[in-house]
């Protein structure tokens, strides 16, 4: 591996200077300095941002993987290429001459959050929520329960989930808690025909174990009503579209109270799914064939308690469920609670889609209950008190460290404008110190700073290698692309 993080600094540190003298050659010697953490769609929004707001800006973006693109490449399912598009976007930015990515750079180990903020003019923290809620009820941690985001990591070829080996083989029936587009999607994969998977950019390890899947029953439950479906009508569509597949809802829980059809009234993402819903639940034939795949959406149920095996295995048989109601908690607001009655359901796989969650890091100001960076308009606050003239100089956030997982991809990109909207805000009202008056080594510092931890920064140049090895292994299989899916072998073909 030493020849490995000699190529990579020589490549890193050889990119930087031939940047550096297009940037000098056009810009002052002392532009505004930039650092973007996070390469998924909050961060290359914001450095796309940034380059057009301020025409002297140089722009580094850095993330803990080798790869770039974050939740684009590692989230979104693979039977969902158009929504990948916007790659081709974000491959424009990182190719501009003031913008420079690289890859394998962890913040808090490889370089902390107060160096880099000595470091630049400007940080902008980007990455995203790579953790999960917990449930805090008994049996959680059983074996067979993960979270979706692990699930997904697992079928997309993150490199930190290729060793999840979920066990599809020991059971046909798997609860996914949530009803929102993740668990749609996780949905989605267990059901769908591995023919149609093979032809995407499924990691390969993650076909080999749907192929020999035993699961043919989903149930995804969810606490409140169909009129509060957490999912939009297209990802529901996709997965009601699903090529002989029994689809199971009680018509029960489809009775509209008063609060209910004022929500459908005021809410048109709401009123299609629940109309979607309906129409699922009248059309659909009494009894599944033989060997049908299955999908049952239970409305008003909370997880109580995770069932175990009882044969000392440690796994898990079940989930004890309450029933709830939705009781008025204020205008246009229902919550769930709990009625005191219960029920099982008997599974072997569980996989809770209940939220994801961001993580701290040394220096940062954060919010743990709420799972968020303190700010304002995406200026990060000094505390958590919410003293608006309390600022971190220099320190800003974006996408979902700053809002919390909700919305879209395109929904970073208004974030991302607000963000650099402060940004300009204050370099324009001298609350950012000027880079002619206080000149910041910027790239070249942090070079030299990871080149000192031996750390082995992987620049735009070298995914390109990895995209276009990830492209012939995949034109072999005729797929778009076959994932590298180990740290080692992107970093080996980050060095050829």
């Amino acid at each position: 591996m030493a020849i490995f993080d000699q190529a990579i600094r020589r490549l890193s540190l050889s990119l930087s200077r031939r940047r550096s003298s297009l940037s000098f050659s056009t810009l002052s010697s002392n532009p505004l300095r930039v650092c973007v953490v996070g390469a998924g769609p909050a961060g290359f929004y914001t450095a796309e941002k940034m380059l057009k707001a301020h025409q002297g800006a140089e722009v580094d973006i850095i993330d803990r993987l080798p790869t770039p693109f974050g939740l684009v490449r590692s989230g979104v399912a693979p039977d969902h290429p158009e929504t990948k598009i916007v790659m081709n976007q974000f491959s424009k930015a990182a190719q501009h001459e003031r913008c420079s990515f690289f890859g394998n750079v962890t913040l808090g180990s490889s370089v902390s959050l107060s160096e880099l903020r000595e470091l630049y003019h400007v940080v902008v923290l980007a990455y995203g929520a790579e953790s999960d809620r917990a449930l805090g009820i008994p049996g959680e941690y059983l074996s067979g329960i993960h979270s979706a985001r692990e699930f997904v990591w697992w079928y997309n070829g993150h490199p930190d989930g290729k060793n999840l080996s979920p066990d599809l083989k020991s059971t046909d029936t798997a609860v996914i808690l949530g009803q929102g587009n993740v668990a749609l999607d996780v949905a989605r994969i267990l059901l769908q025909s591995t023919s149609v998977l093979a032809t995407t950019d499924i990691a390969s390890h993650a076909l080999e174990a749907l192929e020999q899947s035993s699961i043919r029953k989903v149930y995804l439950v969810g606490r409140r009503g169909p009129a509060q479906a957490a999912c939009t009508a297209k990802e529901l569509r996709e997965i009601l579209g699903i090529k002989d597949l029994y689809i199971h809802i009680n018509e029960v829980d489809l009775h509209k109270s008063p609060e209910d059809e004022e929500v459908l009234k005021n809410n048109r993402i709401h009123r299609r799914v629940y109309e979607l819903l309906s129409k699922a639940a009248t059309s659909a034939p009494s009894h599944p064939s033989s060997n049908q795949h299955e999908l049952h959406f239970v409305f008003f149920r909370k997880p109580d308690r995770f069932l175990d095996s009882g044969e000392g295995s440690g796994r898990v048989a079940g989930v004890h469920f309450e029933k709830t109601m939705l009781k008025a908690v204020g205008p246009g607001k229902q919550i769930a609670v709990g009625t005191g009655s219960y029920e099982d359901l008997d599974c072997g796989l569980v996989l809770k889609s209940i939220g994801y969650k961001s993580v701290s890091v040394d220096g940062l100001p954060f919010d743990h209950e709420k799972g968020v960076v303190p700010n304002i308009k995406g200026r990060v606050l000094a505390e958590t008190s919410g003293d608006p003239t309390q600022l971190e100089k220099g320190l800003y956030v974006c996408g979902w460290l700053k809002r919390g997982p909700t919305g879209i991809i395109a929904t970073n990109l208004y974030c991302a404008e607000e963000t650099v909207a402060s940004i300009s805000e204050d370099v324009h009202q001298g609350e950012i110190a000027s880079a002619s008056t206080l000149p910041k080594p910027g790239r070249q510092g942090l070079l030299q700073l990871l080149d000192n931890r031996d750390v082995r920064a992987v620049p735009f140049s070298a995914w390109e290698k990895i995209d276009s090895e990830e492209r012939r292994l995949g034109n072999v299989r005729s797929k778009p692309r076959e994932k590298l899916t180990t740290y080692e072998n992107l970093l080996k073909i980050a060095t050829e």
